[in-house]
């Protein structure tokens, strides 16, 4: 099974139970989404990230960055509470 977020008609992320088993992965790679947030916790930028993950475009990285934004926007405007601790 895969399942797939395509934005713009292009896919940026997939999850297959036979690649990583399962992990949340830029498409056509088996770099995990993880690795990018990561590396951003870290203080890494993303031109880093990008130099050791070569399989990875930039535009599947800001594609993600951008979904996980409009994703998070979406929960605020429906009034779900989000908590963060650090």
């Amino acid at each position: 099974m895969d399942t797939s977020r395509p934005t713009h008609g292009k896919q940026v992320v997939s999850r297959n139970p036979d690649v990583l088993g399962g992990a949340l992965v830029f498409s056509g790679t088996r770099v995990p989404v993880q690795t990018l947030i990561d590396y951003l916790k870290a203080g890494e930028a993303l031109d880093r990230f990008l130099e050791g993950f070569p399989t990875v475009t930039r535009e599947q990285a800001e594609a993600y960055l951008d979904m996980t934004l409009q994703d998070a926007d979406a929960h605020a405007e429906a009034g779900e509470a989000t908590v963060v601790t650090a």
